[in-house]
């Protein structure tokens, strides 16, 4: 008896030894015309075994690269689609590229630092002191959501500052929101329809129809 293992390794699995045979029968086939049917019919097979992909794109494009796969990239035929190699599968991925852009505060994030260079390059005094507080005020919710703990406004006065390079003209009067109203959630409104349980209705029901029918009953006897 010969064992599965034993046998040449499936180079695809998921697929089965009986396709991998019909992919090793196509490349004996001589005439072009009938290995490019064969190749379409083992196509169709192995779609059906995954129906519920068809709709996924490039199926078929993806069908036809495990194909070349498990013919080892041997096969000579006519495809829709261009047939991966052998090199172009086992080509790493280029590395991802990192940012490398220096972040003075990470807790803060890039928003503030652009949000910063906005507030210098605006000459209209209103609009930069409102850019300020807006500002220093998405800087303690940022610096809340890093570290719960409570932060002092001079906290973020003196990084602002930091950003700036310089000192920060801040607006008279200023003061930052609470750390309780920056981090609340918004909660979702409640219905004010009461809710009726079924079960607890029918069981009042019931209960004042026997005291009725007791208080019947009583004033028979008494009568």
């Amino acid at each position: 008896m010969e064992y599965n293992t034993q046998k040449k390794k499936l180079l695809l699995p998921e697929y089965g030894r009986n396709i991998q045979k019909m992919v090793d029968h196509i490349r004996t086939i001589q005439d072009r015309e009938e290995r490019n049917r064969a190749a379409r019919t083992v196509i169709d097979v192995m779609g059906n075994l995954y129906p519920h992909l068809r709709d996924v794109p490039d199926f078929r494009h993806k069908l036809w690269d495990h194909l070349a796969i498990m013919s080892e990239f041997q096969l000579d035929i006519d495809a829709p689609y261009p047939l991966p190699s052998l090199e172009k599968i086992n080509e790493k991925p280029e590395k991802l590229k990192y940012n490398t852009n220096h972040i003075k505060f990470r807790h803060y994030g890039k928003l503030v630092e652009k949000l910063i260079e906005k507030i210098k390059e605006t000459e209209d005094l209103e609009q930069k002191r409102a850019l300020i507080v807006l500002t220093a005020n998405h800087m303690k919710k940022s610096f809340l959501t890093w570290n719960k703990d409570s932060v002092e406004d001079e906290q973020i006065y003196n990084d602002i500052n930091t950003y700036y390079g310089s000192t920060v003209i801040l607006p008279e009067g200023m003061t930052l929101s609470h750390s309780k109203d920056l981090l609340q959630k918004k909660s979702k409104p409640s219905s004010n329809k009461p809710i009726l349980n079924k079960n607890n209705n029918s069981k009042n029901a019931k209960r004042e129809n026997n005291n009725s029918n007791n208080n019947h009953s009583y004033h028979k006897k008494q009568y």
